[in-house]
């Protein structure tokens, strides 16, 4: 008796056998093959995600992302201004056995037209930038959002810090989801489907505009964190004004962070939380003796270390990949090895998508690797198995350390951090402590005795200041002598130089008092780069500025004379 279905109703996957395929593999072909009639394979989808419903009932968050990955009739919309691939990438993972819901990412950087397309053949599950997002919104007529069942705002709160205001209060009145009585109530409605729409925020560190984006796209909302009696509620919309204004609205309400009514932050108890007291003329040779210790002590290490610029990340990560040293005193050129001997990448927000997403896939898949990056790789991003957390450059506010911080010690795993500080910068740690956040001394002494001297095992005096520690010195006059050898180097070396201490001058409100340029010694942090002196570039620009200003101001001087002379002669005559 012939089957009642032919091959080529089944679907392409299950319609041959692929040759190299084994016996077990054959087996579960026939019996999908069995199962695979429309009636029947309903019924089992059905009851498998009845089961699943009933599973995860109690647990609320867990069934709302069920709903969101599970439900194929609409679009749902996702924030991530970090890495859309990734999230895509994760989606296509998690549903590759529900083939009928179709994942994909728009984003600055992407070719718009393949975009285009995509949106056009329909997507279930949207991740997106807001800037491309509305792009699509008001060019892209193939693009349908009738069927709008989720938006997710993911980091909402960075979404606003980085200038998004305006742009997310305009897709929420294209998508007809502010909660706005400034929005025509005819068009809103056109928009609502016959399903409910649902709209959710999500990030670690709360603040008053997350409040307002929450009080505009919200309507009753729901908190779900850590502490629920501590939790405040979402404030009027009438204590706000625009997100698009943020010069006014910092002046008017200056953030404080919502997680508690203290202020304080939680991170994991297995996170070992540390600090180093270095002069910034030693910071780097005491840098790479740090990285040195970690990497030695195991074959399975993942570290991150932050810093404030993309120059720095580039500088380092060239010294890194390049720089040998030998302790021995007259060293040859053969017995010179790699000083970090794992492999070191970059990671900033001015290189290209691709090699972003390269360097995210070689991370992730290394067992031992040490990663350069600035805050670009602080959210969003979930590094598998990363040990130890270094913040070469400070943070900045308490929130921004607490998301460097949670790159590690996730899912009960044990994690390390270190932080960086200099002898002017001592009170940043009082600081922290007023959101709950206390941090230990490094016992750096201790590392730097470990690391041999002209064939000694150890040192035999014991150094008690770090300044005048023998592997500092000899590390600091070898990095020196690298970097002068090396012109290319020296370049970019002087490029950081500048970069950096314009950073370093761009903290604001209370850190200003902490991290002040004025108690710097810039030929102190011109060592840091391993530069024997300190770049004149900053003086010389300096200089040509005011002289141009200096030049300007008399030109503008000499011309306003010029033509009052010239009213007051035409009123005599």
């Amino acid at each position: 008796m012939k089957a009642r279905y032919s091959r080529r109703a089944l679907s392409p996957a299950l319609a041959s056998t692929p040759p190299y395929a084994t016996s077990s593999e054959k087996g579960w072909t026939s019996t999908l093959r069995r199962w695979y009639r429309p009636k029947r394979f309903q019924l089992l989808s059905l009851a498998v995600m009845y089961l699943l419903m009933l599973l995860l009932e109690r647990v609320k968050l867990l069934r709302i992302w069920l709903l969101l990955f599970t439900n194929c009739r609409g679009t749902n919309l996702v924030f991530s201004g970090l890495m859309g691939p990734l999230v895509c990438e994760i989606l296509q993972k998690l549903l590759h056995r529900f083939h009928w819901i179709v994942p994909g990412y728009i984003m600055g950087g992407e070719n718009r037209s393949k975009e285009k397309a995509r949106l056009r053949k329909g997507i279930s599950v949207l991740v997106a930038t807001p800037g491309r997002l509305l792009d699509h919104l008001r060019h892209t007529s193939s693009f349908l959002h009738a069927n709008l069942r989720w938006i997710i705002f993911d980091e909402a709160d960075r979404i606003l810090e980085l200038g998004f205001g305006k742009e997310i209060e305009e897709i929420l009145d294209i998508l007809g989801s502010r909660q706005d009585a400034s929005v025509d109530e005819e068009i809103a409605e056109s928009y609502i489907s016959e399903h409910p729409r649902q709209n959710v925020l999500l990030s670690a560190t709360l603040n008053e505009k997350v409040n307002h984006l929450a009080k505009i796209s919200l309507e009753n909302p729901v908190m779900i964190g850590l502490d629920y009696k501590k939790k405040q509620p979402v404030l009027s919309i009438k204590d706000f004004g625009s997100l698009g204004s943020d010069a006014n609205y910092e002046l008017e309400h200056p953030v404080k962070m919502m997680s508690s009514s203290n202020g304080d932050f939680r991170v994991p108890a297995q996170l070992v939380q540390r600090y180093v007291k270095v002069s910034c003329g030693l910071r780097l040779a005491v840098l790479l003796s740090i990285l040195k210790d970690l990497l030695e002590r195991g074959t399975s290490q993942k570290i991150v270390v932050f810093f404030s610029t993309c120059d720095a990340v580039d500088f380092h990560h060239s010294l890194l990949s390049e720089f040998k040293f030998s302790p021995h005193p007259q060293p040859e050129e053969q017995l010179r090895q790699m000083f970090v001997g794992c492999k070191t990448l970059r990671l900033h927000g001015n290189m290209k998508q691709d090699d972003r997403r390269t360097t995210f896939q070689a991370f992730k898949t290394e067992k031992l690797a040490l990663l350069l990056s600035t805050d670009v790789a602080a959210r969003g991003l979930d590094f598998p198995k990363v040990r130890f957390i270094i913040q070469y450059d400070s943070p900045g506010e308490a929130t921004e350390y607490v998301h460097r911080v949670g790159r590690t010690a996730r899912l009960g795993e044990r994690g390390d951090s270190l932080l960086f500080l200099q002898p002017v910068e001592m009170d940043y740690l009082q600081d922290l402590e007023k959101h709950g956040i206390s941090l230990t001394e490094y016992p750096l002494l201790k590392v730097l005795d470990s690391f041999p001297l002209y064939n000694e095992k150890r040192h035999v005096k014991k150094v008690l200041s770090l300044e005048s520690h023998p592997w500092v010195l000899l590390l600091q006059k070898a990095l020196e002598a690298f970097i002068l050898a090396e012109p290319r180097m020296k370049k970019l070396a002087i490029t950081t130089f500048c970069s950096w201490v314009r950073a370093y001058a761009a903290h604001r409100g209370e850190l200003k008092r902490i991290f002040m340029v004025k108690k710097l010694h810039l030929g102190h942090v011109a060592k840091s780069f391993a530069l024997k002196e300190q770049p004149s570039l900053v003086g010389k620009s300096f200089q040509k500025e005011t002289k141009k200003r200096k030049r300007d101001e008399k030109q503008k001087g000499l011309s306003k004379k010029r033509k009052f002379s010239r009213k007051t002669l035409q009123q005599k005559i």
